[in-house]
C-alpha cells in the first residue's frame, strides 16, 4: 500500500460548556489564548491552562500551509518528524510511529502495517483544529497513547446553512478535489464532507526502476459526515461516518519460474470506515454523561498477476475490525473540583493472509481523573486507567500533571506519568514461512506449538552430540510469555507570555522505556535458516528539550520557531560501550578499533537536531494571505554498516535538510479563494532514503464558499 465523529458542543462536560469561548472569526490574527482543547483531559480547557505540552494547529493555519493530507500538517510543527516505515508515520518525542494514538473526534484509527499508520489516508478538508499531546497518554487513552496523542477534530455544524467546494492540481498530475456541507437548525445540524484525491505516481531515480515507480499512480476517495440532533433542552443525539478508499496500481519485474525476468501487474485496495452514535445528557449543572459506541473496519487487497498471461504470481490480505461501546461521567463536585469517570470494552479481531484463522482479542478498561484547582494559581490533574487484556496481563497507567502561574507572565508545569502498548497481532498471532530464503516467523501466541510441529516433521537441526533438536529455551520462554511495552515519562516546562506580542514554551522530556519488543531466534532450522518470534528485551530511553516561539511582529504577520534537541538511545549498548566490549574496523586503515561511548550516535532513524522557522501574514479587509515554511531535520542514522550493530560511523548517517513551502492567497468578493504555492522549493531529494520526497512540487488552487458567509 502507498509508502466518526459527534457534536463537540453536545459532548462537553457541563462545567466546560460554561468556559468554552463564543464563537468569532478564525483568522490568522486570532491567539491562541482563546483556544480550548479536549484531548489533554477528556474534557475543555483553555490551551494556555492545560498541565500538560499540547501543540493545536488551526483550520486556518492547515489553510494557509496549502496542505492536503494529516502529514503535510504534522511535519512542520515542533517535536514531530514524519518518518517512512511501511507507509507516512509521525515520531513523536523520539518514539516511533506504532506508539502514538492517531484519533478522529476522540475514536481511534485501525489498519496500521508494522506499526505505522499511513497519515496519507487522513484529508484535511473538513479538520477544525488538530491537537497533539505530547508524553504518555495512556491514563486516559490506553494503549498505543505511550508517546502522546494526535487528535484530529473535524467541523462541527454551524447556525444556517453553508458549504465549500475546492480544486487544486499540481505537479505530478496530484489532483484534489473537495467539498463540504453544513446546516443547523434549531434542533437537527448536518456537517457532509467529500474528496477525491489522485496522483500519477513518481519516480526518483528519472527513469522506472525495476521494481516499479517511487510511488505508483492512485486515487482515494474519501466520505465523512455528521448528523447532530437535540432531542431535548439536556439530551442530544449525534451520529458520524467516516469511509476512505484507495486503489493503486503499477508493474514491476521479477524472477519467473523459469529463472527469467517476468513482468508482474501490481494491483492494491485499501479501505477504512467507522461509525459513532453519541448520546449525551446533562442530568444537572454538576454532572454530565456521554455514552460512545465506535465501530471501524479495515481492509486491504494486494494481487500480483503475470503481465503476459495473467496468471497468479502473489496474493495478500488483511481484514480487521474494532468495536468499543463507552460510557463517560463528569461530575463537577463544586467549583475547582472535576472527576471524570468512564468505561469501555473492546473487541478487535483480524483475519489475514499470514494468520492461521481469524484471530480475536477483548479488553475493558476503567478510567479516572480529578481535576483539583486548590488555588488560583495552582491546578492538579491526577489520573490512572486499568486494562484488562485476553491476551496479556492488566495494565495501571497512572499519571499526575501540574501547573502553577508564578508569575501573570510566568507558569511552571509538569507531568509523570506511565504509558504502555500492547503487542500488535502480528507479534501474537504471525505465522509466517518464507519460500525462497526459508526462514519462519511465528507469534507469540503459537510458536511454541509450531516449533513442536517442525521438530516433529524433522525440519528442526540437531545437536550432533545428542540429536536434540537445536531450540533456545531461554529465548522460547521469553517468547511464550510476551509482556505490554511500557514507558516512564517526565515532563518539566515553562509558559512565557511577557508581552501580548510574544508567547514562549519550553519543555523537557524524558522517556524510560522497558520491555521493548525485539525479533529473536527461537530455534535453528536444518536448511541453515532460522525460526524467530518476538521477545521482551530492550531497554531504552529518549530524552531532550523543545522550545517554541511566537512573535506577532506586525498586524497581520506573525512569525514563529520551534527547536528540539533528542537523544534516543539503547541502555544495553551504553553498558557494552561503557566496558570497552564494543569495536570497529578503521575504513581507512582497516585496523580493529574500540568503539568508544562519545561515538555512539544512539537509536536510528532519530535526528538529534530539528527546528522550524514560519511566517504568517494575513489582511483580511484585502483578502491576502501568505506563508514561508522552512523545516529543518538534522542527520540522523540509517543502519549498520560496520557490522557492530550500533551506531557509530559518519557513513551510517542520512544527512540533514532543509525543506522551504511557500503559499499565497487571494479573497475575492469573500467567496472566492485563489492560492498558488510551492512545496519543497530547494528541490531537495534523497532516492535511496526518504522515498517521500518527490523533489519541487508547485500547485494552484480554487475555493468558492457557497451558502451563509460568517
Amino acid at each position: 500500500m502507498r509508502h466518526a465523529s459527534f457534536c463537540f458542543l453536545l459532548c462537553l462536560p457541563a462545567p466546560a460548556l460554561a468556559q468554552a469561548p463564543a464563537a468569532g472569526p478564525d483568522t490568522l490574527r486570532r491567539q491562541q489564548l482563546g483556544e480550548v482543547v479536549v484531548t489533554a483531559t477528556r474534557t475543555a480547557r483553555s490551551l494556555t491552562d492545560v498541565p500538560i505540552p499540547v501543540t493545536v494547529v488551526s483550520q486556518q493555519q492547515i489553510r494557509a500551509m496549502g496542505a492536503l493530507r494529516l502529514g503535510d500538517v504534522l511535519r512542520e510543527q515542533t517535536g514531530l518528524t514524519t518518518v517512512n516505515n511501511h507507509g507516512q508515520g509521525i515520531q513523536l518525542q523520539g518514539l516511533n510511529p506504532e506508539y502514538t494514538l492517531i484519533l478522529v473526534d476522540g475514536e481511534p484509527l485501525i489498519g496500521r502495517t508494522a506499526g505505522t499508520l499511513e497519515l496519507a489516508r487522513i484529508a484535511v478538508g473538513n479538520i477544525e483544529r488538530v491537537e497533539v499531546v505530547k508524553g504518555p497518554a495512556s491514563a486516559l487513552w490506553g494503549s498505543e497513547a505511550l508517546a502522546g496523542v494526535v487528535n484530529i477534530i473535524t467541523r462541527k455544524p454551524e447556525p444556517g446553512t453553508s458549504g465549500t467546494l475546492r480544486l487544486r492540481y499540481g505537479s505530478n498530475r496530484t489532483a484534489d478535489l473537495g467539498g463540504s456541507f453544513g446546516a443547523q437548525g434549531t434542533a437537527l445540524g448536518l456537517t457532509a464532507f467529500v474528496n477525491r484525491y489522485s496522483s500519477a505516481g513518481y519516480t526518483l531515480s528519472g527513469t522506472p526502476a525495476a521494481d516499479g515507480p517511487t510511488v505508483a499512480p492512485f486515487s482515494s476517495y474519501t466520505a465523512q459526515t455528521r448528523l447532530s440532533y437535540r432531542l431535548g433542552a439536556q439530551t442530544g443525539l449525534s451520529l458520524s461516518g467516516r469511509y476512505f478508499t484507495e486503489g493503486q496500481a503499477s508493474q514491476l519485474t521479477v524472477t519467473g519460474e523459469t529463472g527469467t525476468p517476468a513482468a508482474v501487474r501490481y494491483q492494491s485496495r485499501q479501505q477504512d470506515y467507522n461509525l459513532s452514535p453519541v448520546l449525551t445528557h446533562r442530568f444537572s449543572d454538576r454532572l454530565f454523561a456521554t455514552a460512545r459506541f465506535y465501530h471501524s473496519g479495515y481492509r486491504t487487497r494486494e494481487d500480483y498477476a503475470y503481465q503476459a498471461d495473467g496468471r497468479p504470481y502473489d496474493r495478500a490480505y488483511f481484514h480487521q475490525y474494532y468495536t468499543r461501546p463507552e460510557l463517560q461521567l463528569d461530575w463537577q463536585r463544586r467549583p475547582g473540583h472535576v472527576l471524570t469517570t468512564g468505561a469501555g470494552y473492546i473487541l478487535e479481531s483480524v483475519a489475514a493472509t499470514r494468520y492461521d484463522a481469524r484471530k480475536r482479542q477483548r479488553a475493558g478498561y476503567l478510567f479516572g481523573q480529578y481535576d483539583w484547582t486548590p488555588t488560583a494559581r495552582l491546578n492538579l490533574v491526577f489520573g490512572a486507567r486499568f486494562d484488562g487484556h485476553s491476551q496479556y496481563a492488566g495494565q495501571l497507567s497512572p499519571k499526575l500533571s501540574a501547573r502553577y502561574q508564578l508569575r501573570p507572565w510566568l507558569a511552571v508545569r509538569g507531568s509523570a506519568g506511565r504509558g504502555y502498548r500492547a503487542p500488535d497481532f502480528r507479534q501474537l498471532y504471525l505465522n509466517f514461512a518464507n519460500p525462497v530464503v526459508g526462514y519462519s516467523v511465528f507469534g507469540t501466541g503459537q510458536v511454541r506449538a509450531k516449533v513442536a510441529q517442525l521438530a516433529a516433521q524433522g525440519q528442526l537441526a540437531t545437536d550432533p552430540g545428542t540429536g536434540v533438536p537445536v531450540v533456545y529455551e531461554a529465548v522460547l520462554a521469553q517468547a511464550s510469555s510476551l509482556r505490554a511495552e511500557s514507558s516512564l515519562a517526565y515532563n518539566l516546562g515553562l509558559q512565557l507570555d511577557p508581552t501580548d506580542r510574544l508567547q514562549v514554551t519550553v519543555n523537557g522530556f524524558r522517556n524510560d522505556l522497558r520491555n521493548l519488543i525485539e525479533t529473536a531466534a527461537v530455534a535453528l532450522k536444518s536448511n541453515g535458516q532460522s525460526v524467530y518470534s518476538y521477545r521482551n528485551v530492550t531497554r531504552a530511553y529518549t530524552q531532550g528539550a523543545e522550545a517554541d516561539a511566537r512573535y506577532r511582529l506586525l498586524p497581520g504577520l506573525t512569525l514563529s520557531g520551534g527547536y528540539q534537541l533528542l537523544f534516543a538511545r539503547d541502555k544495553a549498548a551504553e553498558k557494552r560501550l561503557a566496558a570497552g566490549e564494543v569495536y570497529r574496523k578503521d575504513p581507512q586503515t582497516q585496523e580493529t578499533q574500540r568503539v568508544q561511548l562519545r561515538d555512539y550516535g544512539g537509536l536510528y532513524n532519530r535526528s538529534r537536531h530539528s527546528f522550524n522557522l514560519k511566517a504568517f501574514y494575513e489582511n483580511q479587509p484585502k483578502g491576502w494571505s501568505a506563508s514561508a515554511r522552512g523545516v529543518y531535520r538534522g542527520r540522523y542514522g540509517f543502519g549498520d554498516v560496520n557490522g557492530n550493530a550500533l551506531l557509530d560511523a559518519d557513513n551510517e548517517y542520512v544527512a540533514g535538510y532543509w525543506l522551504l513551502n511557500l503559499a499565497a492567497a487571494k479573497t475575492l468578493r469573500r467567496r472566492l479563494t485563489l492560492q498558488a504555492g510551492v512545496d519543497n522549493l530547494l528541490d531537495y531529494t534523497n532516492p535511496l532514503y526518504i522515498s517521500s520526497l518527490p523533489g519541487r512540487q508547485y500547485y494552484a488552487s480554487l475555493q468558492v464558499a457557497l451558502g451563509k458567509l460568517r
